[in-house]
């Protein structure tokens, strides 16, 4: 029995329990940038994300996957659910990817009868509850018209499912008995030999299956391992089309004329359950591997070892939270839509490249392996800078892994996916994610050394096949300074096509590789690639015109095809711009001469000789408007490919910054925002999330280089924590208005002390400080605006005080 002095203070204790401070209700009530996170934007009309379970950069990405529109495995467009798969990629363009060996529910077979289960996809497919989805990170949901809730949580390679069943069978036929099979098969269906094994005392399934990239070249092979919990077993067995049996419990399948398997046969294993204890619920715990099936057990075994659901998800969701806490914000005012916005992109920076590491199978080695890269092309503009800015660790393995590939393979990769050489866009651009990363202090381990020892190959040596890697047309190249139409190459096979775009790409990526020369003390080689870098003027044609629909745009100069002869061709500067024949310039041998965009878009990359463009195309005021044109005309301009993210910045470098801010304001939340197809075209693996995220931070990457543009922040304040440094740098609004009306600097300090640049370098971000920029409704303000304030071009501003890029500090 209590005595009343315990009485009196338990209850007075428990009333302080019960009645929680003002102070620490509100603390409680304060959102994180977890809470803000929405998986589900981009996942409609061609946006492609990966809405469910998993880890930032990890292997293991479950979710449930629908009948079309299917890249990222699951649409938010109301198609039917035809499995649950363990491995996805996000936000890619063409066929899906990965996707293998899908597992799919049933309550009970009707009648109790096996064979009235569903088998094939068409006929098991099953539609998604309205108001049923639920996505956070490392978490996915979503409830079936069977009544069956299906939830998942992932480790880095493996995934557990929980299904929660109705307390009878969906029909007066059908029993309890859950039924559970797996299928050897993928999204995009080039399965061709696999195998398939169940338990007949545990109801594991094992099995394996050889699969193709869905952009590149050759196969992989994969191996998976299911296990159960929940019931007792009532039957195992495999199934191949439509029919199923209790026996074999193994079987192969091939789908070249093999065993009379002239076609990809739909097979797999079943297991069936008794009723469910309890809750009704069963655990399926997945494991992939690359290297093979016991490893795939062996990982879920030790990842997932007692089938901890909300153990699981709670790790994965405390893993999440320590990424992005790196980052806080004062939102001053900003809208939910716009934190949303930016803490989303922010995550789905984090889900690829993939941390494959110890699950490569084609070389030993003891370096970290990153895979998913869809494609450099794409991620070297946004994604891998703020990766650098956030989680410079992974960056540091991502470039460890790059430097690896080209050790064992002989090439960096430009694309690469499931182990495969992906097909190669442009130019040779895992060059520009090497040297941004030396310039931003990424050296943990990385061998320097090889890293320039590879770009000298890219920038020398054509392979056999530049489709896949490195560059093409190198004996025109230095000789002609220019990739000529209709090249002549017979030292390397690719698709001839791209000359405009391979021009520019390759004049950057030997730029790249002489900030690296410089750097390691290789002063020939840096004048050398210096030179080079200057190539890119060689397709300008000074008097070429454009018009729109016979009116004329007022602006003439523009990059044109050039032939081996030195002459000129005629590729309409506006082609392949959505207002011309947008999908015409694809990866294809009819791709023509720019690669997705226009000549309008191409003639303005040279983000290393911005001077000297400027003046081409005839000085600051005429460079203004000739931007101004290409992103107000309607049509001109897309910002769903990636070439079109430097172009919102380049008023900088005409002395521009409001410029540069006020177009980011326009394009979010108008292009970017929290419906489901709130992001322009597909993310390409992040590239979309980073390229919000960055501008909203108010610090956009010249991609290559150790500059960052500088505009307001969409946020009164905005925290990083150094990753490697542990210093905190903070981008401070003062004046901020929360409806975004006041976007203009009047005037900035860095560390106390008037800052006049219009721009910043990585020092600030592992030193540490406060940049605090005064903001009002002036787009006049002269701040930014001076020739000394403006970021560094090769050669200097007409030998001003700004100093020229090859004599800017290269490390810290």
């Amino acid at each position: 029995m209590l005595s009343l002095t315990c009485v009196f203070w338990c209850q007075l204790t428990l009333s302080i329990i019960l009645q929680p401070s003002t102070e620490l209700v509100a603390a409680q009530s304060v959102k994180s940038g977890f809470d803000y996170v929405n998986p589900l934007i981009g996942t409609t009309e061609g946006g492609h994300v990966f809405p469910g379970a998993s880890l930032p950069f990890g292997m293991a990405k479950a979710v449930a996957d629908v009948s079309s529109e299917n890249q990222g495995g699951f649409s938010s467009d109301n198609r039917p659910v035809m499995g649950f798969s363990h491995m996805h990629d996000s936000g890619t363009g063409g066929a899906p990817s990965l996707g293998n060996f899908p597992i799919f529910p049933q309550v009970g077979c009707p009648n109790d009868q096996l064979n009235n289960c569903n088998f094939m996809q068409k006929d098991r497919t099953a539609s998604v509850v309205n108001g049923s989805i639920e996505a956070h990170p490392g978490y996915f949901a979503l409830t079936l018209n069977s009544s069956i809730r299906a939830e998942m949580t992932v480790t880095n390679h493996s995934a557990i499912y929980r299904f929660t069943f109705p307390a009878t069978g969906s029909n007066n036929s059908t029993s309890l008995r859950p039924l559970i099979l797996a299928e050897l098969s993928d999204l995009p269906n080039t399965r061709s030999n696999g195998s398939i094994t169940v338990d007949p005392d545990t109801g594991r399934i094992t099995g394996n299956g050889t699969f193709e990239p869905s952009f590149g070249i050759g196969n992989y092979d994969l191996h998976f391992c299911a296990d159960f919990k929940g019931a007792r077993i009532r039957e195992t067995g495999t199934w191949r089309n439509n029919r199923a049996g209790s026996e074999p419990k193994s079987q192969s399948v091939q789908a070249d004329g093999v065993n009379n398997s002239p076609q990809i046969l739909p097979a797999g294993a079943y297991t069936w359950l008794e009723a469910p204890d309890g809750h009704n619920q069963i655990f399926v715990r997945v494991g992939v591997s690359f290297m093979g099936v016991n490893q795939a057990c062996g990982n879920a075994e030790h990842e997932i070892p007692d089938f901890d659901f909300d153990g699981t998800r709670e790790d994965a969701e405390a893993t999440w939270r320590t990424k992005l806490d790196v980052i806080s914000i004062d939102a001053g005012g900003a809208s939910e839509e716009i934190q949303e916005v930016f803490w989303s992109g922010v995550y789905r920076s984090m889900l690829s490249p993939q941390d494959y590491t110890g699950e490569n199978p084609l070389w030993d080695s003891d370096e970290p392996y990153y895979d998913s890269y869809y494609c450099i092309w794409d991620s070297f503009r946004s994604i891998h800078q703020l990766i650098t800015l956030l989680d410079p660790l992974s960056q540091t393995l991502m470039v460890r892994s790059l430097l690896d590939i080209y050790r064992h393979e002989g090439k960096l990769p430009d694309c690469r996916m499931s182990l495969c050489k992906g097909f190669t866009q442009g130019g040779s651009n895992a060059d520009i994610v090497l040297a941004d990363s030396y310039l931003k202090n990424i050296t943990e381990g990385v061998d320097w050394a090889l890293a320039y020892e590879a770009m000298l190959s890219d920038a020398e040596d054509e392979p056999a096949n530049w489709a896949l890697e490195g560059r093409g047309g190198l004996a025109s190249w230095k000789s002609l300074g220019y990739i000529p139409t209709d090249d002549y190459d017979p030292y390397g096979v690719g698709p001839f096509s791209r000359s405009i775009s391979r021009t520019v790409e390759y004049a950057y990526n030997d730029f790249t590789l002489s900030l690296l020369a410089s750097g390691l003390g290789h002063a020939a080689s840096a004048s050398l690639y210096a030179t080079r870098s200057k190539n890119w003027i060689n397709m300008y044609k000074a008097d070429q015109s454009s018009t729109i629909n016979g009116t004329s745009t007022g602006f003439t100069g523009f990059l044109q095809p050039r032939y081996l002869n030195g002459s000129f061709g005629f590729q309409d500067p506006i082609f392949c711009s959505p207002l011309l024949n947008f999908t015409s310039c694809y990866l294809n041998p009819d791709g023509h001469e720019t690669y997705e965009g226009s000549s309008w878009l191409y003639t303005l990359f040279a983000p290393h000789d911005m001077a000297a463009l400027i003046t081409l195309l005839g000085g600051p005021a005429h460079f203004i408007r000739r931007l101004d044109f290409l992103h107000e005309y309607p049509g001109l301009l897309y910002l769903g490919d990636e070439q079109a993210f430097l172009t919102v910045y380049l008023y900088h470098f005409a002395g521009a910054p409001a410029k540069s801010a006020a177009r980011i304001h326009s394009y979010i939340p108008s292009q970017f925002n929290t419906s489901l197809n709130g992001i322009p075209g597909n993310d390409d693996s992040g590239a979309m999330g980073s390229f919000a995220a960055l501008s909203m931070m108010g610090v956009f990457p010249n991609p290559g280089q150790d500059v960052y543009f500088i505009t307001p922040p969409f946020f009164r304040e905005v925290n990083v924590t150094n990753g490697q440094t542990g210093a905190v740098a903070t981008i401070r609004n003062v004046g901020f208005e929360g409806d975004g009306a006041g976007l203009y600097v009047q005037s900035a300090r860095l560390n106390g002390e008037v800052y006049g640049k219009n721009w910043l370098k990585h020092s600030f971000f592992l030193e540490g400080g406060v940049l605090e920029l005064t903001l009002g409704r002036d787009a006049n303000s002269s701040w930014g605006t001076r020739v000394e304030d403006l970021p560094p071009t090769m050669g200097g501003w007409n030998g001003s005080s700004s100093r020229p890029m090859e004599e800017m500090d290269f490390r810290f």
